[in-house]
């Protein structure tokens, strides 16, 4: 019997198809014999010593209008909805709910029917109030104990067949018990929360929930973890800045925890926490910043109603633009890019996916290369653009420093084509990404954006502006260091460093999009823009945790030396340069040398003539020669400045 009660439960709650199989309309009768059955121990204790004077028939009849009341109210409420098997304190309400409103609604129509019926016929159908009382006190008790077991069951019988993973909870407050919550409903693992660890003193050796709360230094140790087992530790702090979870996670590092996270509130699923939310730790949540606070107005009425155009609309940035760009109901959006495959995955997601879909923007997707200038002049024609973001462009270093002559077609003849285009269709404003790497460059890349950076910065327009952005390393960018660092751990290692003293800047995708956004907003004529980048990152420590974090054993780092065109740190404005701030904290505005068309136009018109040359020595002379700090490092081309000198 005890056998073919656990396969009974088993087939009901561990079924993939389980809330099918324990539908609410199953709850629903489920409570409806719950109702009859409290009904009936009440008509039991009543006539407990008269017996003889209980008629079925006549006690059922006066049930029945109580018991349309009851299932008013339960549809009314819900009561059916829920799982039974996570009953909780909300579901325990909507029981309360129903029982009250039974009996008030009950008590109403007796009272308004005793007016019209003579009151012997009346309680001939309709049970007393004092039997309504009695009869919703135990249907309450009823429904309340009999989901109580069902949970209890379930946890004991069915869940609980994996081996525990014990876990620890960081925060004992609102975020916390959810979490706890959430856990418990779990049907895939099964997690035994043993502790929560919280700082503040109030809650400090005390039970929530039956769980005692620890101070940190008590649970967080080598000690306790090893003596209890725990294998998880979850940061129930949603609201918790960035740098006390960094060095939470310093903390904690080396204890051999799998470390998971709760995400903000906002960004729970209708306002609901579920375990496939609760995510492992990653390195980038690490290095992010507390979010920036943006003027959305001063966007709103920079793009609102505008036909907005984003070159290299398919890569890291400029998809990211494209996707905060809708938020703000431009007039048409305009993607161009020359990757097919990648463009068409950024179409899939703004057509099909939320938010973007209900923005209804309408959207042209155009495959074509910036240094195609008949194309590009095809696409400002057909659709007019009055505000172009320009983030097309080839960006990896050791790649550019091996073909200087794409480096110049792409990054220098492709920001021509568009920028010169852009005057003659009259764009209100021209922003261009452009990227720390352009300060006293030492690789081609960086020489041939801050050759772009100048010719935008040349040009003259009264009717348009040219805006320049610049800032580092972005999070999870294509060719960014963390994807690598998570391809070689899932290869078993080694990580590659280049440098043990080697730093970058580090701002999320996001971030700097955002940044972008605004600063082109803000900018007038000939402006470069720097972003607050914050604290450096050195790549040997970020890989130190990266292996930490990925909990796989005997991962190595090599040490390989510097690339070609490497630089051991980044900066974002040259010795000869000084930034004034601006209304926003994180933008600053760059004071540069500003240079003329004419003393511009030559150089560049001649650095493009060698293009079909291929001749790179050639080639990077001439950059050189525009760009006067490019001195190149570790590089086949350092010789030109041998020769310089």
């Amino acid at each position: 019997m005890r056998d073919l009660f656990k396969r009974l439960a088993l087939a009901l709650f561990r079924n993939r198809y389980a809330p099918a199989s324990f539908s609410k309309w199953l709850v629903l009768l489920f409570d409806c014999c719950l109702f009859f059955v409290s009904f009936w121990i009440y008509v039991f204790v009543k006539y407990i010593y008269h017996i003889e004077y209980l008629n079925i028939y006549d006690e059922l009849l006066r049930m029945i209008p109580l018991f349309v009341i009851f299932l008013i109210n339960v549809f009314i409420f819900g009561s059916h909805q829920g799982l039974v098997r996570y009953s909780g304190f909300g579901d325990v309400k909507k029981i309360g709910y129903v029982c009250l409103c039974t009996f008030v609604m009950a008590f109403m129509t007796k009272t308004i029917a005793a007016r019209y019926i003579d009151v012997h016929d009346l309680n001939e159908w309709f049970i007393s109030h004092t039997e309504v009382v009695f009869v919703c006190m135990l249907t309450f008790v009823t429904m309340t104990f009999s989901r109580l077991v069902i949970r209890r069951v379930y946890n004991e019988n069915i869940s609980h067949k994996q081996d525990p993973i014990k876990t620890v909870i960081y925060g004992a407050g609102d975020a916390g018990l959810i979490t706890k919550k959430a856990l418990e409903q779990d049907t895939s693992f099964y997690y035994d929360i043993i502790a929560f660890v919280d700082d503040s003193n109030s809650k400090i050796g005390k039970t929530i929930n039956g769980v005692p709360v620890y101070k940190p230094s008590k649970i967080l140790n080598k000690e306790y973890i090893d003596k209890n087992k725990v294998k998880v530790l979850i940061l129930a702090l949603p609201s918790v800045n960035k740098d006390k979870i960094t060095k939470i996670i310093d903390e904690v590092i080396n204890l051999g925890l799998v470390i998971k996270s709760v995400p903000h509130i906002n960004q729970w699923i209708d306002n609901n926490l579920t375990t496939n939310q609760i995510e492992d730790i990653k390195i980038e949540d690490l290095l992010g910043r507390e979010p920036i606070v943006l003027g959305k107005e001063n966007i709103t009425e920079g793009l609102n109603g505008k036909v907005v155009m984003v070159t290299g609309a398919a890569g890291s940035i400029g998809s990211e633009i494209c996707r905060q760009v809708l938020h703000y109901k431009p007039k048409k959006l305009i993607l161009v890019d020359q990757a097919e495959s990648p463009l068409y995955d950024i179409q899939f997601e703004l057509r099909n996916n939320e938010p973007y879909r209900s923005f209804n923007v309408p959207m042209e997707f155009v495959i074509g290369n910036v240094k195609d200038s008949v194309k590009m002049r095809e696409v400002f024609s057909k659709y007019r653009p009055q505000i172009v973001y320009h983030a097309a462009a080839y960006k990896h270093v050791p790649l550019m420093e091996e073909f200087p002559y794409e480096a110049v077609f792409v990054n220098v003849l492709g920001t021509k084509n568009v920028a010169d285009l852009a005057i003659e269709f009259e764009v209100e404003k021209f922003v261009m990404v452009s990227t720390d790497k352009a300060v006293n460059p030492t690789n081609v890349m960086g020489a041939t954006k801050r050759i772009a950076e100048i010719y935008t910065q040349s040009r003259k327009s009264e009717k348009t502006a040219f805006v320049t952005t610049r800032f580092g390393n972005v999070l999870g960018s294509n060719g960014s260091v963390i994807p690598l660092f998570k391809k070689q751990l899932a290869y078993g290692g080694p990580l590659t460093v280049t440098d043990r003293n080697i730093i970058r800047y580090f701002m999320t995708i996001p971030e700097a999009c955002s940044l972008v956004l605004e600063a082109g907003v803000m900018g007038e004529k000939e402006d470069i823009f720097v972003f607050d980048m914050g604290e450096p990152v050195k790549i040997y420590d970020l890989a130190k945790k990266m292996i930490k974090l990925s909990h796989k054993q005997n991962i190595e780092i090599e040490i390989t030396g510097l690339r070609p065109g490497e630089k051991l740190y980044e900066e974002l404005l040259s010795t000869k340069e000084n930034t004034i701030p601006t209304e926003h904290a994180k933008i600053m505005r760059a004071k540069v040398r500003r240079y003329t068309e004419e003393e511009v136009n030559e150089k560049i018109d001649t650095l493009i003539n060698l293009i079909p040359t291929c001749d790179d020595f050639k080639i990077v002379a001439q950059m050189k020669n525009i760009v006067p700090e490019f001195i190149s490092n570790n590089s086949i081309y350092s010789c030109l400045d041998k020769k310089e000198n």
